[in-house]
């Protein structure tokens, strides 16, 4: 259930702020983002799985405390993140 390649290169592209960067909190954010969305769509066919249901979970609360940080230290930045994913706050 992991992104391809390909999306996630697609992801980080759009999202960084400098030539290599791949762990910068708006990257980090806008892929947990993907993930997110992606078991979602994979709890609508199998809405048993427990499993999976807890990794969503960790990433829900790990993509929360990043934007907390982020909120915290470049508020700016943080509502551009939000605007763009569409994400509600």
């Amino acid at each position: 259930m992991a992104l391809s390649k390909e999306k996630k290169q697609e992801v980080i592209e759009s999202f960084k702020i400098s030539g290599n960067d791949t762990g910068s909190v708006e990257v980090q954010v806008a892929i947990l983002t993907e993930r997110i969305n992606q078991l979602g769509e994979h709890f609508k066919k199998f809405p048993k799985d427990v499993h999976s249901r807890r990794g969503l979970l960790l990433m829900v609360s790990r993509r929360r405390r990043h934007l907390k940080y982020l909120q915290s230290n470049n508020p700016a930045k943080y509502q551009e993140i939000i605007s763009r994913l569409g994400l509600r706050r």
